[in-house]
């Protein structure tokens, strides 16, 4: 592996890790309703489990309701039952083939709760980073030890994966504080 491979693999590898945390904090309930917050439950459906939006149309009508309206009408109970059965703590309101999903306003203690699981995410996501940094180094000095490159190329690329790392850990820092805004509004 190059110098320049090593780079591009470590550019890539800390993406994905923003990535990640970008769909981890998805999953968070904030105050507004949000499409992508069904985004990981997932109906049965002919005996395969496919995520709510394969069956159904999922929209938001206002700030904090999310309408959901099956394709077919005999998978209404179904995408019902996996709501009510996830980790969201949502309870539907079917009228016909509309399923409704009101979100009740966040209390301030919760907004705290959810603000220190934000934390938490972004934590881990730097972490990861910080780990493809060491991964990285230490290939650099694998490459010295086995003479493919001189100790000029090896600092000035471990001086390049560390402009790396900062760059994504303020990704990362961007990120989180953007969803503790959006947690803290009302």
């Amino acid at each position: 592996m190059t110098l320049d491979e090593l780079h591009d693999d470590a550019e890539i590898r800390m993406g994905k890790s923003v990535e990640s945390l970008q769909h981890a904090l998805a999953k968070l309930r904030t105050g507004r309703a949000q499409a992508s917050l069904l985004d990981h439950i997932r109906v049965d459906y002919y005996g395969q489990e496919v995520p709510v939006s394969q069956v159904a149309t999922v929209a938001v009508s206002d700030s904090r309701t999310i309408t959901i309206t099956p394709w077919e009408k005999n998978m209404v109970g179904a995408v019902e039952k996996a709501i009510l059965t996830s980790d969201l703590g949502l309870n539907p309101n079917t009228a016909g083939t509309v399923i409704r999903i009101v979100l009740p306003a966040l209390t301030e203690e919760r907004r705290k709760e959810l603000a220190k699981v934000v934390s938490h995410e972004a934590e881990n996501a730097k972490v990861a980073v910080r780990n493809i940094r060491r991964d990285a180094n230490h290939h650099s000095k694998d490459l010295l030890k086995a003479k493919e490159i001189t100790e000029d190329q090896e600092r000035h690329a471990e001086g390049e994966i560390q402009k790396l790392t900062d760059r994504f850990v303020a990704e990362i820092d961007v990120v989180a504080k953007a969803k503790e805004e959006e947690l803290m509004a009302l």
